[in-house]
C-alpha cells in the first residue's frame, strides 16, 4: 500500500526501480530500498587517474554531491526518490573527511563536512530541518551498542534549557556502498542558532572587544591543534585548546586574556571565594557549570571535564561552561576489549582517580554554596514533567528506540556491534534509575538555597525594534530596557546579569537602584543620551531581537529575578519598527503576559512613570459604581486594564476631572492610568 502514495507511477515499475537501485546502493548482505529515516547518500568525485571515486581521508577534504532523500510529511523515504527534487532534502556540493580521535580505528567512521556552492564558497542551508549553516557532522556513533547515547544526552540538555547540537538520526550510503545508522548533527562552532557569541578577529585586543566571544576546548591533541595551555587536576593534568578564534587566527592579546580567566576560576575556587563582586561567581555563568556537572554525573562520562569538554565566553560576558560533546562512553558503556569499565553508577567522574579534568571541578563541588545549587538544580530536574524525571526519562528513551527499530537488523548486519539491542537499552534504564538514585543521596540537602527572596525589580519597558530616522539613521543604537526597582528600598546589584545569550550585560560591582527609580540600560549609550536626554545606566553588548527574545535577570547563583519573552507577533502589542516600545501597564501585572504590555511612543522617559500621588486623586476606593479623577495639572488620558491586561475604557478628554462608571464591571481588581503633562501614575482599583 505504501507505494500508492506515487500517483505518478504504478506499483510494478515502482517496484522494480527500487530493485534496480538496491543494486547499486548496497553493501556487503545489505539492500536498502526504503527506510523511516531520512537517507543520506554521498558520492565523491571522481579520480582523473583511476576514473573511480575518491577515497574520503583524514589528511584533506575532498569533494562530493550529498542528497537527502526525506518526504516533507514523515512518510517512508525510498531510494526511487533520488532524483525527485520535491524528495530531496538536499542536493548539492560537499567537501568532507573523516574526523574523530580513537574512533578512528573503528571500520565505520565518522565525517565531518562543509556545504558548498558551486564556486565552492560555503552554502549555509537548512539540513533535515536544523538551523540553516554550512559545518556538519555524521556521527558514527561509535562504540555504542545502545545506538541513542548521544541523542539522549544532547536533547536532555536542550530540555534543561542549554544548546546542545542538534541530531537527526538517518541511514547513510558512500559511494554505493550501505554504511549503515548515524546521527546528522551540528559542528560546535560560533554562530547566532548554535553557540550564540559574537565571533573574533585579529584586531579585538583591547577592552571591551578582548572580552569575547571565545569557544575553548579541554581535549585531546590528536586533531593536530598545538596545546594552547594546560592546568593541573587532582590527578595528571588537562590540556586546553583553542577553538573559536582558531589557533592560527587567535592573537597573543587573545591568548593572554582568555588564558587569564581560566586561571581566575582555578584560583577563586580553590580559595574557596564565592563573592559576588571578586569571586568565582563574579565571573562565570554559575548555572551553565552547574548544568554541565550535572550531564556528565547522570551519564557518568568517562571523558567528561578532561577531554571533548566545551567552555564558551562572549564579549563582556561571563565564562561558560558547554555545550556537551561526545557521550558514547556513558551510563555504563567504556571501552570494554581495551580493559576498560569506569562509568559506574556509584563514582564522581570529576574526582575518580581518572580523567578528572581541572581541579576547579573538584573545588567548586566541595564549596558548600556551589554545591547546595548544583543540589537545588539536580532536585528541580527530577519533579514530574522535568527532563530527569523517571517517567519522562523512559518515555524518551522509548521515542528514540522507536526512531531506529527498523534500522537495527540492517545496521548489525553491516557491522556486527550489537548483539542484543532489547537488553542494551534495558541495562541502560537500570543504570539511569541507580545513578539517579545514589547521585541524590550523596548531593545533600539544598535547604540552605532553596529559598529565595526576589529582589523588586522588574522588566518595564524594551525597545527592541526602533524606528529609524533622518537624525538617528541606525536602527539598533536606540534599543533600550528598563529596569525598574518597585519597592521601598536600594537595591545593590552586584553579581546581577542577563543570564540568556545574544544579550550581554554583567551589572558592575556595589551598583544600586533607589526605591522607586528606574535603570535604562541602552545598546549606545551616547545615541541614547542625544535621543531622551538621560544618562543610561550602561550599555549592554550584542542588540535585541526584531522578533523574539528571552530576558531573563538573574544574580550571580541563577535566581531569577524577572524574567520576560517578547514577540513581534500578536498577542503581543505592535512595537515593531513603527516608532513605539513595549510598556508595562503596571509594574503589579505578570509581565511574562502579553496582555500586560502596551505599545507606547512617548519619548518622556524620565517622566513616564509614578507622578507624585498629590498630584493626581483617584477615588473612591474600593468601588461599586462610580471613580472619580482629579488632576491639578489636568488629565490628558485615562485607561483602565482589566487584571489580565486588557484595555476596557479609554477617554482622550482634556479636563482636571473626569469620572467612570464601573457599575457594568465584575467584581474584582482593575488599574487605572492617568496621563498628564507631568507623566503617568497608575492605581489598582477594588470593583465589590
Amino acid at each position: 500500500m505504501k507505494f500508492l502514495l506515487f500517483k505518478t507511477v504504478t506499483f510494478f515499475s515502482k517496484l522494480i526501480l527500487v530493485l534496480l537501485l538496491s543494486t547499486f546502493y548496497s553493501g556487503f548482505s545489505q539492500i536498502l530500498t526504503s527506510s523511516n529515516l531520512p537517507i543520506v547518500i554521498i558520492t565523491t568525485n571522481l579520480d582523473p587517474n583511476t576514473n573511480e571515486n575518491r577515497e574520503i581521508t583524514d589528511d584533506y577534504r575532498i569533494f562530493a554531491n550529498l542528497k537527502i532523500i526525506k518526504h516533507p510529511d514523515g512518510t517512508t523515504n525510498y531510494f526511487s526518490d533520488i532524483n525527485t527534487p520535491q524528495y530531496l532534502n538536499y542536493d548539492g556540493k560537499i567537501n568532507i573527511e573523516i574526523r574523530g580521535s580513537f574512533s578512528q580505528l573503528l571500520p565505520k567512521k565518522q565525517y565531518g563536512f562543509s556545504t558548498l556552492l558551486e564556486d565552492n564558497s560555503n552554502n549555509n542551508i537548512s539540513l533535515l530541518d536544523m538551523p540553516k549553516e554550512n559545518d556538519w557532522i555524521l556521527n558514527s556513533l561509535a562504540f555504542d551498542p545502545s545506538l541513542i547515547r548521544d541523542y539522549l544526552s544532547y536533547n536532555l540538555s536542550r530540555q534543561m534549557g542549554n544548546y546542545a547540537t542538534r541530531a537527526a538520526y538517518c541511514e547513510v550510503i558512500i559511494n554505493n556502498e550501505y554504511k549503515g545508522l548515524y546521527l546528522l548533527q551540528e559542528k560546535i562552532k560560533a554562530d547566532s542558532n548554535r553557540v550564540d557569541i559574537l565571533k573574533m578577529t585579529i584586531t579585538d585586543n583591547v577592552m571591551p572587544n578582548i572580552t569575547g566571544g571565545y569557544i575553548i576546548k579541554a581535549d585531546k591533541t590528536t586533531g593536530g591543534d598545538p596545546v594552547a595551555w594546560n592546568m593541573p587536576s587532582y590527578s595528571g593534568q588537562t590540556d586546553f585548546i583553542y577553538d573559536s578564534p582558531k589557533p592560527e587566527e587567535i592573537t597573543t592579546q587573545q591568548k593572554v586574556y582568555i588564558k587569564g580567566q581560566f586561571f581566575s576560576l582555578a584560583s577563586s575556587s580553590n580559595s574557596n571565594n564565592s563573592s559576588f563582586s571578586d569571586g568565582y561567581p563574579s565571573f562565570i555563568d554559575v548555572p551553565s557549570f552547574i548544568d554541565f556537572m550535572i550531564s556528565n554525573e547522570l551519564a557518568s562520562n568517562v571523558d567528561g571535564y578532561k577531554f571533548s569538554t566545551y567552555f564558551h565566553k562572549d564579549r563582556n560576558g561571563k565564562l561558560r561552561a558547554g555545550p556537551i560533546w561526545d557521550f558514547n562512553l556513558t551510563y555504563g558503556n567504556d571501552l570494554f576489549d581495551w580493559g576498560y569499565d569506569r562509568s559506574k553508577t556509584d563514582v564522581w567522574q570529576f574526582s575518580n582517580g581518572d580523567n578528572e579534568g581541572s581541579k576547579f571541578w573538584t573545588d567548586l563541588f566541595n564549596n558548600p554554596t556551589y554545591k547546595c545549587y548544583l543540589s537545588k538544580r539536580w532536585n528541580q530536574l527530577l519533579q514530574a514533567g522535568q527532563p530527569l524525571n523517571d517517567s519522562s526519562l523512559v518515555q524518551f528513551i522509548d521515542s528514540a528506540v522507536s526512531q531506529i527499530k527498523d534500522v537495527i537488523v540492517r545496521e548489525n548486519q553491516k557491522w556486527e556491534t550489537i548483539p542484543n539491542h532489547a537488553l542494551e537499552i534495558q541495562q541502560l534504564k537500570t543504570f539511569l534509575e541507580l545513578r539517579i538514585s545514589w547521585i541524590t543521596k550523596n548531593l545533600g540537602s539544598f535547604s540552605s538555597c532553596n529559598s529565595f527572596n526576589a529582589p523588586a525589580l522588574v522588566i518595564n519597558k524594551i525597545n527592541y525594534h526602533p524606528l529609524e530616522s533622518n537624525d538617528f539613521p541606525e536602527s539598533n543604537d536606540l534599543e533600550f530596557i528598563e529596569i525598574k526597582n518597585t519597592g521601598l528600598t536600594t537595591i545593590n546589584l552586584t553579581g546581577y546579569y542577563f543570564k540568556e545569550l545574544g544579550l550581554t550585560y554583567v551589572f558592575p560591582a556595589n551598583s544600586t537602584i533607589l526605591a522607586n527609580q528606574s535603570a535604562f540600560l541602552a545598546s549606545n549609550s551616547s545615541v541614547f543620551k542625544a535621543k531622551y536626554g538621560i544618562t543610561a545606566f550602561g550599555q549592554f553588548t550584542r542588540n535585541l531581537s526584531n522578533s523574539t527574545q528571552k530576558l531573563v535577570l538573574v544574580d550571580a547563583f541563577g535566581n531569577a529575578i524577572d524574567s520576560v519573552e517578547y514577540s513581534d507577533i500578536l498577542p503581543w502589542p505592535d512595537a515593531d519598527g513603527n516608532g513605539s516600545y513595549l510598556q508595562l501597564i503596571n509594574t503589579n501585572l505578570d509581565n511574562s503576559l502579553p496582555t500586560s504590555w502596551v505599545a507606547s511612543n512617548d519619548e518622556t522617559l524620565t517622566n513616564f512613570d509614578f507622578l507624585k500621588k498629590d498630584e493626581v486623586s483617584i477615588y473612591p476606593n474600593p468601588t461599586s459604581q462610580i471613580v472619580n479623577i482629579h488632576s491639578k495639572k489636568g488629565i490628558e488620558k485615562v485607561e483602565v486594564f482589566d487584571v489580565l491586561g486588557s484595555l476596557i475604557f479609554s477617554s482622550n478628554k482634556k479636563s482636571d476631572s473626569i469620572s467612570i462608571d464601573f457599575s457594568s464591571y465584575s467584581k474584582g481588581i482593575y488599574f487605572v492610568t492617568v496621563f498628564n503633562e507631568l507623566g503617568i501614575t497608575t492605581e489598582k482599583i477594588v470593583k465589590f
